[in-house]
């Protein structure tokens, strides 16, 4: 049988077999951030080493960034001593800056397809768990620890075991109203957050063969979140065309020819799996979270589960998310109030993101005693949100429109839960106090979603308001 795009890409870039089993890994690209770099740059300087290939690496700043005031110094002191550490590691060791005064400045997951750093066949490598979010391109990326960043740094290679593949196919289309993000967090429903611990999932099936790009990187980003090591789709036409004329994608014929390359990489359709699954696109419904993992999902038509309902190893941890979520067995998850209303991420913070949440909240308000933001991804979605109205949409709405950051999906900077506050939120995560509160609650959705909680103040099955 033939190799799947994982063994070509995982072969291309082996250096070679260790003692311990496993593989000196070259890494393509290296992204890295105010957040996890600053202890890695120290550990070179204190071997006196060099980053090898500085021109194989590229900074941003994200995580910390505050989305409604970026006057500098920053009021919290951590936050202003991360940026200037970066500013001053960027600068030793000549690695391209995207900083807050960068037109291309924005979350790492979103920048790199942006500007066509990401592209097929490539390994990449960032002190990201949602690094996986670029294997939409047909990439392999890896999510990595400090260490690992100053790996990377000294040597441009890795360390790994070699995952098995999982191929997920899903037939069928889509219904209206139900976007990637319904589909992962789906998926990850079905297989649970350990269903992947092991693997990469190759997602492909008539539905992902019809998404667009930033589709595709809202499924591949919350990979990790089922337990695996990577997620990745084919490169297709749909791939060379997002990124024709891109900054840093190859120009003119040397494209042609790399679009040659790319092609070859697909998993063939006799390509070999470890596993298979299969879902039926059609059969999803809006699907959101309502306990503190990411695998503990529901239909927006659906009702908490009972401890009762799960294998007796998993009833104590069913039992925990109830009680700290306060949800009882039975309770629809329809009509639950919020506080909060998040739009954005590197899962969710793209122009097509926006757009359908736009599309909700034309014509309607946020309920009264409701906070909403609108994070855009990078500097750049918000100029091209800005320049098709969607920002005027949203205010006239009464959401606020902030600028570029990772904002209230992890709560390194301003944007945090208040106390029991919950949120529905378009990011990745909804574990206990994720989002700046200890006892703040976190349901995840999609944009459109999040935008239909919002102006009904409470769940809602968005839809009944497309």
């Amino acid at each position: 049988m033939a190799k799947n795009l994982f063994d070509k890409v995982w072969e291309a870039h082996s250096v070679r077999q260790l003692p311990s089993g496993q593989t000196q890994l070259f890494i393509g690209l290296h992204l890295v951030h105010e957040v996890t770099s600053p202890q890695a740059f120290g550990m070179l300087r204190d071997r006196s080493l060099q980053v090898m290939f500085p021109q194989r690496t590229f900074a941003t700043a994200d995580h910390i960034v505050p989305t409604a005031q970026l006057a500098r110094p920053f009021a919290d002191q951590l936050a202003e001593q991360m940026m200037v550490e970066i500013e001053k590691n960027a600068s030793q060791f000549s690695i391209p800056f995207f900083g807050l005064g960068d037109q291309r400045q924005g979350i790492v997951h979103v920048i790199g397809p942006e500007l066509g750093l990401t592209q097929p066949g490539m390994t990449i490598a960032c002190g990201d768990s949602h690094t996986s979010t670029h294997g939409a391109f047909g990439a392999i990326a890896f999510g990595i620890g400090t260490s690992q960043v100053r790996d990377v740094l000294a040597s441009q290679c890795l360390t790994m075991g070699r995952p098995k593949v999982r191929r997920i196919e899903v037939s069928g289309r889509l219904a209206r109203g139900v976007y990637a993000k319904d589909l992962i967090l789906a998926i990850i429903g079905k297989l649970g957050v350990k269903g992947g611990v092991g693997y990469a999932y190759e997602y492909g099936g008539e539905v992902v063969d019809r998404m667009g790009m930033e589709e595709r990187m809202s499924l591949c980003n919350m990979s990790i979140e089922g337990g695996a090591r990577v997620g990745y789709v084919n490169p297709d036409q749909i791939t060379f065309d997002y990124l024709r004329g891109r900054p840093y994608a190859p120009q003119g014929e040397a494209f042609e020819r790399a679009v040659s390359w790319w092609r070859s990489l697909a998993s063939g359709p006799d390509a070999a799996y470890d596993d298979r699954v299969q879902l039926d696109g059609g059969a999803i419904a809006p699907t959101l979270t309502w306990g503190i993992n990411p695998g503990q999902t529901l239909s927006v038509e659906g009702e908490i589960p009972s401890p009762d309902a799960f294998p007796a190893d998993e009833r104590a941890g069913i039992q925990e998310a109830l009680d700290y979520m306060d949800f009882k067995p039975g309770q629809k998850i329809a009509g639950t109030p919020i506080d909060v209303a998040f739009i954005g991420s590197c899962t969710n913070g793209r122009l097509t993101d926006l757009r359908e949440a736009a599309r909700v909240a034309r014509g309607r308000r946020v309920k009264p005693g409701v906070k909403a933001l609108v994070v855009p991804g990078s500097q750049q979605v918000r100029r091209a949100a800005e320049a098709e109205g969607l920002h005027q949409i949203f205010t006239e709405a009464g959401f606020e429109w902030r600028g570029a950051g990772c904002s209230m999906c992890l709560a390194m900077n301003p944007d945090k839960l208040q106390g029991r506050q919950l949120c529905a939120s378009s990011s990745n995560r909804n574990f206990k106090g994720r989002q700046g509160s200890p006892t703040g609650r976190t349901l995840l959705m999609s944009p459109a979603m999040v935008a239909a909680a919002a102006v009904t103040g409470a769940v809602a099955d968005v839809r009944g308001l497309l």
